[in-house]
């Protein structure tokens, strides 16, 4: 079953960063995409291994560089933890502070592990109008995340591809002559022929 918010806007939300200041995402404002990724703890081992491979990707992958897309991840933890995180893992995108869960609500993101995480892994991938195109909820598989991003912007890039090709000639109307076939004016009657 789609998750309640693909196909619609993206919810608006406004959390601390790292850095103790607010941070206002407005998805399809700046018209570019999002991945948008929420986890469950800032230093645990998957959550680590996740958000290294954002930071990453947006270095190495040409279609993150290319598409604009901007990399944003949330967790329960606070203020504190969250610049501790960025700091030791050279994180180059904005970590957001949800310690009151009102974008885990917002996005109706659950608990993980069986409710004994505060947060479930939960990544959207939102378009560069503001909609959510689709999400990923796969609280152990932490690798998955970024390839599903990956995956997002080469469809989005074919997408805008097909949408920039020229349109097929439309085809002659029957009723119209064609250029190879000759008109009654160009064959002459078979009186003018004797």
């Amino acid at each position: 079953m789609p998750h309640p918010l693909v196909g619609k806007p993206a919810p608006s939300i406004s959390l601390p960063d790292a850095n103790g200041e607010t941070f206002t995402l407005t998805p399809g404002a700046n018209g570019v995409p999002v991945a948008l990724f929420f986890y469950p703890k800032s230093g645990s081992w998957g959550c680590t291994k996740e958000a290294c491979q954002f930071r990453d990707n947006i270095a190495e992958k040409d279609v993150y560089k290319s598409s604009g897309l901007s990399v944003i991840g949330i967790s329960p933890d606070s203020v504190e933890k969250q610049k501790v995180f960025v700091e030791k893992q050279k994180l180059t995108y904005p970590v957001l502070s949800d310690t009151s869960g009102e974008a885990r609500k917002a996005y109706h993101v659950g608990k993980g592990l069986l409710g004994l995480a505060d947060s479930a892994r939960v990544t959207f991938f939102i378009d560069s109008k503001g909609v959510v195109r689709d999400s990923l909820d796969s609280t152990l598989n932490y690798g998955s995340h970024s390839k599903f991003v990956t995956k997002w912007l080469d469809k989005i890039n074919t997408e805008e591809k097909r949408a920039a090709e020229p349109a097929p000639a439309s085809e002659t109307s029957a009723d119209a002559p064609t250029t190879d076939a000759p008109t009654t004016d160009t064959v002459p009657a078979a009186e003018e022929r004797e």
